[in-house]
């Protein structure tokens, strides 16, 4: 939905790379690889791409019947593969199969990847966005990044695990699901935790959210993700009797709205560094050097100071990743040219770190902005809260192995995101869930969740191969 694990980072791409525009032909990337089974994984992902899983025209169902049909032809029983969906909405449909491992008292490993994709006109692309189309070293369609690439992986590992006899220690889970980019219309995640719950338990799951930094052809950082940022919108609402504009008084709506912004708008909620943060500072400072480097440093150390916190806060990404933020997004006030407003409104926006509870946030915002005329609440469903995951050398060692075989040299960077996807489920019902994908991108996102979405040809036969070596290093775990 929204990967942002090292946005900042992508800043200092950036600063050395001119990003590619969504809508241009630039000279061609380095060559792909050539791993095995490459060209039926083509034909798979293809096929993933050209079904139409948008919320307004599209079918999930219909996406998630089509993998669960390669992975039948594959060898696994009908028992193993399911598709579900609520009898209200057919077309949501999710996907969970399973290759069961040797040791059932050990929890599988799951692979998580929504299916579904952001809206997509054909006007407004240079591209038919539901055609793959293979240009000059890029792969262009709607979900050739934003989840497919994930969801086609996983797929092709479970087939290949199955067709070359492998014995997992643990057993392995894929769940393809839907909803992820309209969580507030339906979210499979949340409706399978809470109709199929024993499917989605797990030991730890792996998820988008996290992918690689290329400067030019050059690999910079692999990042893997843990913990995300908690979503919370609230309302700032003001009501007044009003009356005629030619005889103002001091008691305005709008004035009232306007100081309370005011004040949050100068207020920096406190530094609190996690340790995916304080993991992504400490290696992110050797790769950045000079100022910024240094300021890292002294961050992800035990006396972080005041002037290298300062300096961090400068870019914006950095800042989010330090503390919770809460930003005014939307006003609305007053009826008409010549009256005093009976009416002023505005919207919060706040992303709030994951071991910081809605509650809490919501009681700051009132304290600091100061002002009773002001009536706050929360807008909308609160997303749950959970703290992040510990990066432990059970998760950290396989996948720096396989980025060292795959890329030598090439730093794994853990960092938060503070952005979202479906790992706020998942982590809220107890299940670790991690940002990790092998896909290397450009720093200006590869037009997700607008024009002409894209992604290296090398980055995603990369990233398979990287899915597929990892999983299986954390499925042959005790």
């Amino acid at each position: 939905m929204f990967r942002t694990v090292a946005a900042a980072a992508a800043l200092l791409v950036a600063a050395t790379s001119p990003a590619l525009a969504a809508d241009k032909t630039a000279a061609a990337p380095a060559a792909a690889p050539n791993f095995p089974g490459q060209a039926e994984f083509r034909d798979l992902y293809k096929e993933l791409i050209e079904i139409d899983t948008t919320a307004e025209h599209g079918s999930c169902t219909r996406a998630a019947e089509a993998m669960a049909a390669r992975l039948k032809a594959a060898g696994y029983p009908a028992a193993d593969v399911q598709v579900l969906a609520p009898a209200d909405r057919p077309k949501d449909g999710n996907l969970i199969a399973v290759l069961h491992g040797s040791d059932a008292k050990l929890k599988p490993v799951m692979l998580l990847a929504h299916i579904d994709v952001v809206e997509a006109k054909r006007a407004d692309w240079t591209r038919d966005p539901f055609k793959l189309v293979e240009e000059n070293g890029y792969f262009y369609a709607r979900g050739a990044s934003d989840d497919k690439a994930m969801a086609s992986s996983f797929t092709d590992a479970m087939i290949r695990f199955r067709k070359e006899g492998f014995k997992p220690r643990r057993s392995i889970k894929l769940a393809l699901t839907c909803g992820e980019e309209t969580p507030d219309t339906f979210n499979g995640v949340s409706w399978l935790l809470s109709t199929h719950r024993e499917l989605m338990d797990a030991a730890f799951a792996l998820n988008e959210g996290a992918g690689g930094r290329l400067q030019g052809d050059q690999r910079v950082f692999l990042g893997i993700q843990a913990g995300e940022k908690v979503y919370q919108d609230f309302t700032l609402s003001v009501t007044n009797p009003g009356g005629h504009s030619s005889r103002p008084v001091k008691d305005n709506a709008i004035y009232h709205l306007a100081n309370a912004l005011a004040r949050l708008g100068a207020y920096d909620f406190p530094v609190h560094i996690n340790q995916a943060t304080r993991l992504h500072f400490t290696k992110m400072s050797a790769i950045m050097g000079g100022e910024m480097g240094a300021a890292m440093k002294l961050a992800a150390s035990d006396a972080p100071t005041p002037e290298a916190i300062a300096a961090i806060a400068k870019d914006p990404g950095y800042n989010s990743m330090m503390r919770t933020t809460c930003v005014a997004t939307m006003i609305d006030g007053g009826h008409a040219l010549n009256a005093l407003p009976q009416k002023a409104s505005a919207n919060v926006n706040c992303r709030i770190l994951p071991d910081e509870s809605v509650e809490a946030t919501e009681a700051t915002l009132a304290k600091v902005m100061a002002e009773p005329a002001v009536k706050l609440e929360p807008a909308g469903a609160k997303s749950p809260v959970s703290p992040p995951p510990p990066l432990t050398p059970q998760i950290l060692g396989p996948a720096e192995k396989v980025a060292g075989e795959l890329w030598p040299g090439v730093p794994l960077v853990p960092a938060m995101s503070t952005g979202a996807t479906d790992g706020r489920f998942m982590l809220a019902a107890g299940v670790p869930t991690y940002g990790l994908s092998g896909m290397f991108g450009e720093p200006d996102g590869g037009g997700v969740h607008g024009l002409n979405e894209r992604i290296r040809v090398r980055s995603l036969y990369e990233g398979r191969e990287f899915l597929y070596r990892v999983v299986k290093l954390y499925a042959a775990q005790r």
